[in-house]
């Protein structure tokens, strides 16, 4: 049995990205200083753990190196994408917004589909004086639930597809998918509409005014991004990988200069992620084998369990290595139907890691990124626990009719 000493490496990197950006938000925000919280997670393994285990040491870079070109890739192209215009902020016009939002965020990403489409957004509400509660939605929806088809919609998912869980196999979590979005656009519709009713007739006056056509441009991005998906679905490693790189370097060439500061392109955020997975990937690997040694003994053996525990982690925890450790977890029951895990238990520990991302704003990277765009835009975004409070209301009830549908005991 591997000693639960080796698990503290993982742990402190967690509660570190889940602690410090509330705690000293500002050192938080220096890539050296994350660089250091990576290093003390990752080098206990590197010098104690891994000598003379190369080919495990080779399998965990892998991934890593495969995790971080996929996300690299869809970063550049997505971002160099610019959508703008200003059409009336009527609730179905934003509801249409934040279901297109959710469609695409399966295919480019969750990350990809909150850059596209969130500046659109706050141009198009920009005359109305209540607009956080439509950033709290897309975040609901667009950052987070929409992402949950295919391994390119959220990290977890990728980190599946890298495990073994086949590429089209997460198109089975459609009607988990299909009720989350649909529920939330019912109710984002109900808020909306009373919202809308409490503005100003002017601003509702100059909404209607200020017309501008929704311009696209940077479209050659979109074939990219198709060319991404193609290349995640079909092409083996290290391929699949040279093709991440190249169609990245495409994206920077064929881009028409001056477009990216339009979209307010910076490389912060997608360093930032390949310094803290960077230790994720290393401190997790014996943390993977302690939780497969003793998953017989824990007690999670429900589908809803896994849903649940996987989900709540996730809330508060970055999703992606929250799902590789309950993968782990699933594996040591001993039903290997797909992956080594049993196929609802799989399906309950993938929508649980994407799902529940949404409840707070650590729970998944672009839910920070959404909240500091709107909040630069002027948008007066609830703080970390009004945020909280506003997305269980939303979600808990949500979460246990999913349970009774889809995860009951």
């Amino acid at each position: 049995m591997t000693p639960l000493a080796w698990g503290l490496p993982f742990v402190f990197i967690l509660l570190s990205i889940a602690i410090l950006p509330l705690a000293v938000p500002r050192l938080w925000g220096r890539l050296g200083f994350q660089a250091g919280v990576a290093a003390a997670a990752a080098l206990p393994v590197l010098l104690l753990l891994v000598p003379g285990e190369f080919g495990r040491l080779g399998a965990v870079l892998h991934e890593y190196a495969s995790f971080i070109l996929m996300l690299g890739a869809l970063y550049v192209t997505a971002s160099g994408i610019s959508v703008h215009g200003d059409v009336p902020a009527h609730p179905a016009t934003n509801a249409a917004l934040l279901l297109g939002g959710g469609l695409l965020a399966s295919f480019i990403g969750t990350t990809g589909a909150s850059m596209l489409l969130i500046g659109l957004l706050l141009e198009i509400n920009s005359e109305r004086k209540h607009v956080a509660h439509t950033v709290v939605f897309f975040i609901l929806i667009v950052s987070n639930g929409g992402g949950m088809l295919t391994p390119l919609g959220d990290p977890p998912l990728y980190i599946g597809f890298l495990q073994g869980v086949p590429f089209l196999w997460t198109l089975r979590l459609f009607p988990i998918w299909l009720l989350h979005l649909a529920v939330l656009l019912v109710v984002y519709m109900v808020v909306d509409f009373r919202e809308w009713r409490t503005e100003e007739a002017r601003d509702i006056a100059r909404d209607e005014m200020e017309r501008r056509p929704v311009v696209i441009r940077g479209k050659v991005n979109f074939l990219l991004l198709a060319l991404i998906v193609g290349a995640t679905a079909l092409l083996p490693a290290p391929i699949r990988e040279a093709a991440y790189i190249a169609l990245a370097a495409a994206s920077l060439f064929l881009t028409e200069k001056g477009l990216r500061k339009e979209t307010r392109f910076s490389w912060h955020p997608i360093l930032e992620v390949a310094i803290l997975f960077a230790g994720i990937f290393v401190a997790m690997e014996p943390a993977l084998h302690i939780l497969a040694e003793r998953a017989p003994t824990l007690g999670l053996v429900k589908p809803w369990h896994f849903f649940w525990t996987a989900g709540s982690l996730s809330s508060v925890l970055d999703n992606a290595p929250t799902y590789a450790a309950f993968l782990a977890l699933a594996r040591g029951l001993g039903l290997p139907e797909v992956a080594g895990v049993p196929t609802r238990i799989l399906e309950a520990i993938s929508a649980g890691a994407v799902l529940f991302g949404a409840m707070t704003y650590i729970g998944n990277g672009p839910n920070f990124l959404v909240r500091s765009i709107a909040e630069s835009r002027g948008v007066r975004m609830p703080s970390f626990f009004g945020y909280f409070l506003r997305a269980a209301a939303v979600l808990l009830p949500l979460f246990a009719l999913e349970t009774f549908l889809f995860f009951r005991p």
